[in-house]
């Protein structure tokens, strides 16, 4: 993956200023550690009159995969051979882009105290990229940089140059000139759009993306023909990403119309000054419950059954006593986001030795949920037909028989306290069954007795005087040995 950035100059203002801007000097080579591999900034030509740098990174392929675990973005069934085989170690993509933010950082900024001036002001650029994917083609290209100031060439590359009759492949040899614009902007440029025309990113693209793009945008993407276009695929086609963004982007063009600050435009709402304090959401405080019971219970290594998005793991692991925790779902697409809000492709390695994602099927017997110290249904039982509830009961209670079993659930009765559900309802579509505190106390009881355990319950949330809580938790602990085979 390579990336070159040619300044010409005069004996005046030499083109070996170019070492200051970038902060890397012309007579070294040098190296940096990045996410996925080494990039190495080196100086082909170096005179007063011409400037080159050259940005080469060498992706780690199998390290890429590694890293992954066969989780996050490409750990589904159909995504495993992607992961071998794409164009990752060789065309310019996000990888570059990450690269050019971790390694020219001052100068994206602009920032350079030995040649302020210099920062200040446009030079006579050239920038080549040879391999560049672009979803649009050519086309595409020119309609991103030329409003930009920059003149564009995107030479189309062939799938095959022995075969000409197989057309073109989707990269193109970019090569950009501009004397009207600055060294920052011009790498602020690339950071955005390099991604963009690849309309992919290799790392899992969370909120704080918009500020990203907002911040290397700053300037030129508001008036952008494109920046529909650019804003959603920078942000991966996560819709409430881009609206968000958008919508900061208009008010930034208004500001920048009415000759103000963004702060004078964004006053139809005025500032809350003791607002009322938000009540905790319910799923929060099931989760907070259920972290204190495991804690109290001095579980170490820990199960989710039935994980869905991944919010409990991802709230263990902030704690160093849980030191594994696994996640289990019958979804394969639940598991892709868990492992997206986890960040398991970004993770470090003493941090992604702690967890575990993994497709697993609560019906059925599985030999990799035994010898655990806890495990936690949380939200899980009333999603199974009632005839199907023995097997669930043998799978955990029977076969994995971790040493302590916490179940929540929701109480039936509480659900005349919702105003917005109607009578006769169920809180999700999806619920086979809703139960009374007597119901689940009685179903909680038996399998307490039939496999050895002591069961207590736990109200969750307000505990209502007339109709309990609106979840309750049964917290099972397993008696000794000798206990367990009398019962």
């Amino acid at each position: 993956m390579f990336l070159t950035i040619t300044t010409t100059g005069t004996p005046e203002l030499p083109a070996t200023d170019l070492g200051f801007l970038l902060h890397k000097h012309p007579e070294k080579s040098q190296e940096f550690s990045t996410s996925y591999g080494r990039a190495h900034v080196l100086y082909p030509e170096a005179d007063a009159q011409r400037c080159t740098a050259a940005l080469l990174l060498e992706v780690d392929a199998v390290a890429l995969v590694r890293r992954g675990k066969g989780k996050g973005r490409g750990g589904a069934p159909d995504a495993a051979l992607a992961q071998y085989v794409n164009d990752r170690p060789y065309a310019a993509s996000s990888l570059l882009a990450v690269a050019l933010s971790a390694v020219f950082s001052s100068a994206m900024r602009g920032v350079c105290n030995a040649r302020p001036e210099r920062a200040a002001q446009p030079l006579p650029l050239r920038i080549e990229v040879p391999a560049l994917p672009a979803r649009g083609g050519g086309d595409l290209v020119r309609k991103l940089f030329a409003p930009l100031g920059w003149t564009v060439t995107a030479e189309p590359v062939a799938l095959d140059a022995e075969f000409p009759e197989w057309g073109d492949s989707r990269y193109v040899s970019l090569v950009l000139e501009s004397e009207t614009l600055t060294l920052a902007e011009a790498l602020r440029h690339l950071y955005v759009l390099l991604p963009v025309l690849d309309d992919a990113k290799h790392y899992w693209v969370a909120p704080d993306e918009v500020d990203k793009l907002l911040r290397a945008g700053e300037g030129w993407l508001p008036a952008h023909p494109e920046q529909k276009l650019i804003t959603s695929r920078y942000l991966s086609r996560r819709w409430s990403l881009t609206r968000d963004a958008m919508e900061r982007l208009e008010l930034v063009r208004l500001a920048e119309a009415d000759d103000s600050e963004v702060e004078e435009i964004d006053n139809a709402v005025e500032p809350e000054t003791e607002a009322e304090e938000k009540p905790t959401p319910l799923a929060v405080q099931r989760r907070d419950a259920i972290v204190e019971a495991l804690k109290a219970s001095g579980a170490a290594r820990v199960l989710d059954l039935g994980c869905g998005q991944g919010q409990l793991v991802q709230e263990l692991l902030k704690d160093t006593r849980f030191t594994e925790v696994v996640g289990t779902d019958v979804s394969m697409r639940a598991l892709t986001i868990a492992g997206r809000r986890l960040k398991l492709d970004r993770m470090g390695e003493r941090q992604a030795a702690r967890v575990q994602l993994f497709q697993s099927s609560l019906a059925y017997t599985d030999n990799r949920l035994k010898e655990y110290d806890a495990a936690v249904l949380s939200e899980v039982i009333e999603h199974l037909d009632l005839p199907r509830l023995p097997a669930l009961e043998y799978a955990v209670f029977g076969a994995a028989r971790p040493r302590t079993v916490l179940v929540t659930t929701p109480n039936v009765e509480y659900n005349v306290r919702w105003e917005t559900l109607p009578a006769g309802h169920v809180r999700h579509g999806d619920h086979r069954f809703e139960w009374t505190r007597a119901e689940f106390g009685e179903w909680a009881g038996k399998v307490a007795q039939r496999h050895g355990y002591d069961v207590e319950f736990v109200p969750v949330g307000p505990d209502d005087p007339e109709v309990g809580p609106p979840t309750q938790m049964a917290v099972f602990r397993m008696t000794t040995v000798k206990e367990a085979k009398a019962a």
